[in-house]
């Protein structure tokens, strides 16, 4: 089969039309001109990329000056970036280890909200720590709260409106999911505890501005709760007077045990809790894995979409983006390189550690490429009820060969030697 190339040099050598002269034809003369400009252009771009390369790589980049050296080596491509980097993208990366904890007697929390990454306005992060038997208080909030458990085991509550209640025990590798408004609690198992992530589906959601039973029995006046619940004023003296947020406390009886004491108020039906770590990978092979979750899988989970990926060393999130919501990520382990394109050309390649949360605008075509040496683990979140992606090489495989050619440029024996279908984790 004759190549692209191979059939236009044939083209290029057919006699002139009748009517034009033997020789160099005023249509040759302008086709030969045109591809000599297109030529020289395009050795105009590749020195001015060269260029680029050399001066990020050169004493063109030199800084004499004071330089923050331990965050240039976590981070090079903020600083130096690729030389197809462009624009002000807006910030798509931080960290959780620049926020300050809130510290109590029994754990710890800290978050990265819309205040952090300005464009995140769908979807805030709370990381937290309860030691073990510790409690996060009994509270409801306006969002929706979607979790994993990171390390340690923990045991949650969330009742329905119904008046039914859900117990159950989580431990590394799970999630939980409580609809806005449904009081809920979290309470570190034996051992040493539990940290877990929290993701909400409110931008600017703030952990300390949910509501809490402490308060709300605090702030009530004692004679409205004397005639709501039969308290006298001297109990209602007793009650905590100032939020407990985060407190120490025993650790609970066996979960059987506490399920029974609910009788037909347990609630069995609707499940709150998810065995994300132990479900088959919607997609693996020797690169890579993805876990899909979202409400075709984990029912209650109507808000927020989520999958789990894992990338050997080398390996790469094909280019894609995401047509349905911004994609607001937790790296989880290992380290890596992501490259966000937007309108405009505007473009921002950054790296990422454990601990790290990044953000890609909706629709903003990206990829993740693990550059460390061992396995890359991190979490892609979505305001949506169900996960979906766009497959650059899907898409451009679906192109009929006139329409690829057309757009890019290329001879059609080399747009097809890309993968023809969606490969979620392409090796090295």
């Amino acid at each position: 089969m004759r190549t692209d190339i191979e059939q236009d040099a044939e083209t290029s050598q057919q006699r002139p039309e009748q009517g034009e002269e033997q020789g160099v034809s005023r249509r040759a003369f302008l086709g030969a001109a045109a591809v000599a400009g297109a030529g020289a252009a395009l050795q105009a771009i590749a020195q001015t990329r060269t260029e680029l390369e050399r001066g990020r790589a050169g004493s063109s980049a030199s800084d004499p000056g004071p330089e923050n050296t331990v965050l240039l080596k976590a981070n090079p491509d903020a600083n130096l970036p690729p030389f197809t980097d462009r624009g002000n993208m807006h910030p798509i990366w931080y960290s959780f280890d620049l926020t300050q904890k809130r510290l109590q007697a029994g754990g710890w929390t800290h978050q990265v909200t819309s205040r952090e990454i300005s464009q995140s306005r769908e979807l805030a992060g709370v990381n937290m720590r309860l030691t073990a038997g510790s409690f996060r208080e009994l509270h409801w909030h306006l969002a929706d709260e979607w979790a994993i458990m990171l390390t340690g085991r923990a045991r949650i509550s969330v009742m329905q409106p119904d008046g039914k209640m859900f117990l159950d025990d989580v431990g590394p590798g799970d999630l939980w999911y409580f609809p806005a408004g449904y009081p809920h609690s979290i309470q570190g198992l034996e051992g040493d505890g539990c940290e877990f992530l929290l993701v909400f589906d409110q931008g600017d959601f703030s952990e300390d501005d949910t509501f809490l039973l402490s308060e709300f029995l605090a702030h009530t006046p004692p004679e409205v709760v004397e005639k709501n619940t039969g308290w006298t004023r001297q109990e209602w003296d007793r009650l905590p007077q100032t939020a407990l947020y985060i407190f120490e406390a025993a650790l609970p009886g066996p979960l059987e045990e506490e399920r029974r004491f609910l009788g037909k108020h347990l609630e069995e039906e609707n499940r709150y809790t998810f065995r994300m770590g132990a479900m088959p990978p919607s997609f693996a092979d020797a690169h890579g894995s993805v876990r899909i979750v979202d409400a075709t899988n984990f029912s209650v989970a109507r808000n927020i979409a989520a999958a789990m990926v894992s990338i050997q060393p080398g390996g790469i999130r094909e280019m894609h983006w995401h047509p349905n919501a911004s994609e607001w990520q937790y790296w989880i382990k290992g380290q890596g390189r992501m490259t966000v394109v937007g309108t405009e050309a505007k473009a921002r390649t950054m790296d990422f550690r454990a601990n790290d949360v990044g953000f890609v605008p909706a629709m903003a075509g990206h990829s993740i490429e693990n550059t460390g040496t061992e396995e890359l683990i991190f979490l892609e979140m979505f305001k949506a009820s169900r996960y979906q992606d766009i497959s650059l090489n899907q898409w451009m495989s679906r192109m009929p060969d006139s329409m690829a050619k057309a757009h890019l440029r290329l001879p059609l024996s080399t747009i097809r030697r890309a993968p023809q279908e969606r490969v979620p984790i392409l090796p090295r």
